[in-house]
């Protein structure tokens, strides 16, 4: 996917980066596949804002991605390459040989009239999905399933891929975007290929309306509130942090202090990421 660049002819237009949405086929969405998506605005069942800086936005549909794969043997074709609002990556929408039409995530060098298939005897190739133990070790692959069955968990954002390292026994050692080592159950389900989208790291909003319309509300640093707002407060003219490493408004340390705490798989991490 190319970029868009802007002539500085305004201040927000300097230094601004975006998508140009070549390759998109130009359709509306599949009515069949949408579904109306409600904003929560950061809010709990008690309305209570349990993540700040999140509300309003333009109106959104969600769109019905199948994560599973699990329609095994049958061949389909993809009619359209779309935009998702909801997500980073570009979506294609295949068409199934019984005319069934369903979203998939869309992987780098998949294009309109390719076709795809899911199933431990497919073909290793973009848009395919497989079980671990059907794949070649060394493969590039995304939307990795956690639990068997459960559907793709692991590796959707635009732009990342996993690396299939190793398989031992009953599980397969996975090598995820981040760096981190991890043992899968070698029946669990990927789609071979990097996920589309590549330049997506490359875009600058460039003004704060734009945050705005993709639902992100305004966040004021800590330094710049009082002592009682934020542990970063206070003090005369712009102080730093003033305190043995960062801290979250609610006094815990941030900015990589690490919060993991599931003894239970532990023991499927080889190697922590960096």
């Amino acid at each position: 996917m190319a970029l868009k660049f802007f002539r500085p002819i305004t201040p927000s237009r300097r230094g601004m980066v975006g998508n140009s949405f070549e390759g998109l086929s130009r359709k509306e969405p599949e009515k069949s596949l949408l579904l109306p998506l409600k904003k929560r605005a950061g809010r709990n069942n008690q309305g209570r804002i349990t993540t700040r800086h999140q509300g309003g936005g333009a109106k959104r549909m969600l769109r019905i991605i199948d994560f599973k794969r699990d329609k095994v043997g049958v061949a389909g074709k993809v009619i359209a390459i779309e935009y998702d609002p909801n997500r980073t990556a570009r979506i294609a929408l295949v068409l199934y040989a019984d005319k069934e039409k369903r979203y998939i995530i869309c992987p780098d060098g998949l294009s309109v009239g390719d076709t795809v298939v899911a199933g431990p005897k497919a073909e290793v190739r973009p848009g395919n999905a497989l079980p671990l133990k059907a794949m070649p070790v060394g493969v590039t692959i995304h939307n990795l399933e956690l639990n068997r069955g459960r559907g793709g968990r692991l590796v959707r954002s635009a732009g990342v891929g996993a690396q299939l390292m190793a398989k031992e026994a009953k599980y397969a050692l996975v090598r995820m975007p981040s760096g981190e080592l991890r043992r899968i159950d070698i029946m669990c389900m990927a789609t071979i290929g990097q996920v589309g989208n590549l330049d997506h790291s490359n875009v600058k909003l460039g003004k704060a309306g734009k945050s705005r319309l993709m639902g992100k509300r305004p966040a004021v640093r800590g330094s710049a509130m009082s002592p009682r707002d934020h542990p970063h407060g206070g003090g005369e003219g712009r102080c730093g942090e003033g305190m043995p490493g960062p801290k979250t408004p609610w006094g815990k340390p941030a900015r990589g202090y690490r919060t993991r705490r599931n003894k239970r798989t532990n023991n499927m991490i080889v190697k922590r990421k960096k």
